[in-house]
């Protein structure tokens, strides 16, 4: 079992849209960038829902997507995992989500990516109905996932009307 921790989160004050990870997989915990496993589907997804092109450097994907209102964390702060998938987490430790709100008031909708990261902030966080913020669970970026890539965009489109 490893020791992974996660990154500090892509986020400004004007972000209005917070999507949630479980904990990077062990390709991103090398590179130290959020999504960077050449199968997983995340970036493709985010600059198809705002229909521009993405560009190639991760700086500029994310200085990108933090100028259009989205940012990106992990629900997970660190745990025990042997490989990359959500089910092999084991000893998960939150990521302060309740200060992060506090920090960042703009925030309307909370995406989840994938279910593991919301069973997580639930047992965490308090899911509570709030007039401020919508939750919702979208369909895991993650190449574990075999939804057709367009079926992960089509559900994904959602968050276009928050930004």
């Amino acid at each position: 079992m490893a020791l992974c921790k996660s990154f500090p989160p892509i986020i400004n004050t004007e972000s209005r849209v917070l999507i949630l990870g479980s904990m990077p997989g062990g390709v991103s915990l090398q590179k130290q960038q959020y999504y960077a496993h050449p199968n997983n589907k995340f970036w493709t997804i985010i600059f198809s829902v705002l229909e521009i092109t993405m560009p190639n450097s991760y700086e500029e994907r994310v200085e990108c997507i933090r100028k259009r209102g989205i940012a990106v964390w992990d629900v997970i702060a660190s745990c025990n995992r042997e490989g990359s998938l959500d089910s092999a987490i084991k000893d998960e430790v939150a990521n302060e989500l309740s200060a992060l709100f506090e920090c960042y008031p703009e925030i309307r909708l909370v995406a989840f990516n994938g279910i593991k990261a919301r069973q997580v902030y639930k047992k965490y966080v308090d899911l509570r109905p709030d007039k401020q913020v919508e939750y919702i669970t979208l369909p895991s970026t993650s190449p574990a996932l075999t939804k057709s890539l367009e079926d992960k965009i089509k559900a994904w489109r959602v968050i276009a009307k928050y930004l």
